[in-house]
């Protein structure tokens, strides 16, 4: 019988008072629990620290949820580092405050771990708050497969949906780039320098977690500079692989698709709506009530 490692989870989390309960929920699904779940507030101004608070009370005996708070300094990096150098777990999680995750996540990442060979994974995603989401994920997962096989010189984890084995994290932590610039992409830096290291880095497809299209909201120019990351991450560490910079390409070639439908769609109610038409109108034409606006 293989001997299943424990599984401790980190949230960085900046003003996340709307999504981090939703995130912390999904934790109570899983087919197996977590050893712990690290929310690492960063300077949040909002009410993000007392949600996690009254749901840790409220679930006490269900979830062992911790809360950090990481004041020194502003970013995922920091943030991130803080909660890894916490965990106790043999494996160390890492998503963001905004996602979910599917019932067998925990289990899947396990199972995984249990080779003592891998060194770290990333699964696929379903876009919760856009339509057709099983499309989505289907096609999410083909892509995020594929992109794998294909890599040579590199390897692709996501932050959202990753986990790595903490005795790794340890020895390489002290080599991650610190961009202090903001501009590149941190869990494509540890894909590197995992690989670089000659760890084993693995395509769990049952790992499965759920994120936030929000990114879509971003204007042309924002999305591009945030697109551009992997360029720059890519350029940091000399791969001039054409297969790593396939991303740039699907997101960009994307973009103005997904960001009508999430435009025309409330993914909290889901379903589709003129309401932000409606908005936007409003806003255009002086807050005229609704039944002055002809669409």
């Amino acid at each position: 019988m293989k001997s299943m490692p424990t599984v401790s989870v980190v949230i960085p989390a900046y003003n996340e008072q709307d999504t981090i309960e939703k995130c912390l929920s999904s934790f109570l699904h899983q087919t197996v629990r977590p050893l712990e779940v690290i929310v690492v507030d960063n300077r949040s101004t909002d009410e993000t620290a007392a949600r996690v608070r009254a749901f840790t009370q409220e679930h006490a005996e269900e979830l062992n949820v911790r809360l950090l708070k990481q004041f020194d300094a502003q970013g995922i990096i920091p943030t991130r580092d803080y909660g890894m150098a916490r965990a106790k777990g043999d494996v160390v999680g890492r998503i963001d405050a905004d996602s979910t995750l599917e019932d067998g996540w925990v289990e899947a990442v396990q199972e995984g771990f249990a080779d003592p060979s891998v060194a770290a994974a990333s699964g696929p995603v379903v876009y919760h708050d856009m339509p057709a989401p099983n499309v989505g994920f289907r096609a999410d997962n083909q892509i995020r497969s594929t992109l794998d096989k294909l890599a040579k010189s590199h390897r692709f984890l996501f932050g959202s949906n990753m986990a790595v084995r903490r005795s790794v994290w340890n020895v390489i932590v002290p080599h991650l780039c610190e961009d202090k610039e903001d501009k590149m992409h941190e869990d494509i830096d540890i894909a590197l320098h995992l690989h670089l290291e000659g760890y084993k880095v693995v395509y769990l497809p049952d790992m499965i977690g759920g994120m936030s299209a929000r990114r879509l909201e971003d204007s042309p120019k924002d999305f591009y500079r945030y697109v551009m990351r992997f360029e720059n991450t890519y350029k940091a560490h000399n791969i001039k692989s054409a297969t790593a910079r396939i991303p740039i390409f699907i997101y960009l070639t994307t973009y103005f698709p997904t960001k009508f439908l999430r435009f025309i769609y409330d993914g909290d109610e889901q379903k589709f709506t003129f309401d932000k038409f409606r908005d936007m109108i409003n806003r255009h034409r002086g807050d005229k009530p609704d039944d002055e606006i002809v669409i």
